[in-house]
């Protein structure tokens, strides 16, 4: 990554858990999100401007590394910290995986507090969700979450001079960028260093999978149909497989947790109608999207249905990102025949987002019906007669919740 990227993870993230590292020692610092997103850049970056001595180990090598290891490095780690007046920093990447890496890291935490050992801790995860599972399982109120979403618009823009149709197409995966020249190639990348590194490393490795071939058709359905609602039966029907739909609402979790593609409920009155509905397919980048398909970037621009799906599953990436980073929660709402594409929820704020994105709409807009029925903070038209494509993603979701003079 150029020095222009690695300057605004400083601007952007860095500079808070910089912060947190120079405060005196009280928490873990864990920073988590999918592959590709800057994770390791921002904590080398990090690292580089921290005072005292740091230690950076990676668990991410072909074989796993197991407890001794950890254990190895974590004592690299004390004894330079306790050479050194300012203590010391010690960052740990994927720590996924080495197994029951959350046990081990809360004894050796605890062991620290209690001999006063000033060691700073920053742990590093590319699978959110096992990331997550292992913190709230052995490490509750001993740790601070930075979560890092895929690359915005806006960010995509400032640091490779994305136009938006760039952006719609090849997503927001930086290490791609270079490669968008040749579609071919880049397309490639993407197939093998992301989507199957994420699913061979970060799922399947990671956690128990009955039916690994299942899943993979699922991500490929779930890119295929984005932007569409489908009922786990209708999935079962398209996969032709034995499984059940306990299963594919499992799995489709795991994506999730992968930072890859995710199902968004229905909104609802209460939480056993959300969990009963069917979900909503939503890519977290739309490089996913395009990136299963053959076609060319005109290819997907002259296809009116195609390219309004592309427009709608942007709109949903962008805020599945900032829902994955806890700004909001985040659904979808039909009833009779009419459709709210977006529903954003964030404390008492409520706001419905209907995309124009020029492809025929498969039910009545929902809108007008929607806000008689739920009484949104406001309502949102993105795209043709209303608030611009590239002005929304340009945003955060932040400054279109609250009050609708303020946006």
């Amino acid at each position: 990554m150029s020095n222009h990227v690695r300057e605004r993870f400083e601007r952007c993230f860095g500079a808070s858990l910089r912060a947190r590292l120079e405060e005196p020692r009280r928490f873990l610092q864990v920073v988590a999100g999918a592959r590709q997103v800057g994770k390791t850049t921002l904590v080398s970056q990090v690292l580089s401007r921290v005072e005292g001595p740091t230690l950076f180990a990676s668990a991410d090598q072909p074989a796993l590394h197991d407890a001794a290891w950890l254990e190895a490095q974590w004592h690299r780690a004390r004894v330079m910290a306790g050479e050194s007046p300012s203590g010391a920093v010690f960052a740990l990447d994927e720590v996924q995986k080495i197994p029951r890496w959350s046990e081990i890291v809360k004894r050796l935490w605890d062991e620290d507090t209690r001999s006063a050992c000033d060691l700073r801790v920053v742990l590093l995860g590319s699978a959110p969700l096992l990331v997550q599972r292992g913190l709230t399982e052995s490490l509750a109120g001993r740790f601070e979450l930075l979560q890092l979403p895929h690359w915005s618009f806006s960010e995509m823009r400032e640091a490779f001079d994305f136009t938006l149709e760039q952006y719609l197409y090849f997503g927001g995966y930086p290490g791609s960028a270079p490669l968008i020249d040749d579609p071919a190639r880049w397309r490639r990348y993407l197939l093998d260093a992301l989507i199957e590194t994420t699913l061979s490393r970060d799922v399947l490795l990671m956690t128990r999978v009955d039916k690994p071939a299942l899943l993979r058709r699922l991500f490929e359905l779930s890119c295929r149909y984005s932007g569409q609602i489908l009922s786990y039966t209708k999935m079962l029907g398209q996969l032709q497989d034995a499984g059940n739909t306990t299963t594919l609402a499992h799995y489709l979790d795991l994506l999730a947790g992968a930072g890859m593609v995710t199902g968004l409920p229905k909104f609802a009155g209460d939480a056993a109608r959300r969990r009963a509905s069917s979900p909503k397919l939503q890519v977290m980048n739309t490089a996913l999207m395009t990136g299963q398909s053959s076609l060319s970037p005109a290819e997907f621009r002259t296809d009116r249905e195609l390219y309004g799906r592309l427009v709608e599953s942007a709109v949903g990436a962008h805020l599945a990102n900032a829902a994955a980073r806890g700004a909001c929660e985040l659904f979808y709402w039909r009833e009779r025949g009419r459709e709210v594409d977006f529903v954003v929820r964030a404390g008492a704020s409520l706001l419905a987002i209907e995309v124009k994105s020029g492809r025929a709409p498969s039910s009545l807009p929902g809108l007008e019906a929607f806000a008689k029925a739920w009484k949104p903070t406001r309502t949102l038209l993105v795209g043709d007669d209303g608030v611009p494509l590239a002005e929304f993603l340009s945003r955060p979701i932040e400054r279109w919740l609250g009050d609708p003079h303020e946006a």
